[in-house]
């Protein structure tokens, strides 16, 4: 890999930073034919909107299973947010590593799918809830165990040892 500064990644011919999707995502016939074109953008839409549906439902369901009292720690929120981070860097690096033409992979799952089933505007609101109501300690316990958890979580299974 090269750096931000307008290098590629290797061997890919797409500038290291921008989203091989935005590139890559359809067939360089179709890019230059302005129907097949808006038509491959519209799979791609189509695609990113079943899977989010698909996400939003599998986040609804874990919140039914794993319901929150009022001034309890969100666990159903915290869980979500935790395994989506998880699954998100371990899709994306399987996807890039694995299957790099599979050009409705990462639209499908990381986009839609998990796009939807993770959530951090109910992160902020569970939050923003704790406070308000006086929870304090629960509220920084929950903010900073989610930041602490999410974000290692996703960064630890995108790393690899000389990239």
């Amino acid at each position: 890999m090269r750096d931000a500064a307008g290098g590629s990644e290797q061997g890919s011919g797409v500038p290291f930073g921008i989203d091989p999707d935005l590139i890559r995502a359809e067939p360089v016939e179709s890019r230059r034919d302005p129907h097949r074109h808006r038509r491959a953008q519209r799979t791609i839409l189509v695609v990113i909107a079943c899977a989010g549906s698909v996400g939003a439902l599998a986040r609804y369901a874990v919140g039914r299973i794993l319901p929150t009292a009022s001034g309890h720690f969100p666990w159903s929120t915290f869980w979500i947010n935790v395994t989506g981070s998880l699954v998100i860097g371990f899709v994306l690096v399987l996807l890039a590593e694995r299957f790099s033409r599979a050009r409705l992979a990462r639209p499908l799952v990381a986009t839609g799918f998990l796009g939807a089933y993770t959530t951090f505007s109910t992160y902020t609101v569970d939050t923003d809830t704790l406070f308000h109501e006086h929870h304090v300690t629960t509220g920084v316990i929950y903010a900073t165990a989610s930041v602490a958890t999410g974000g290692p979580r996703s960064l630890s299974v995108s790393s690899r040892p000389g990239s």
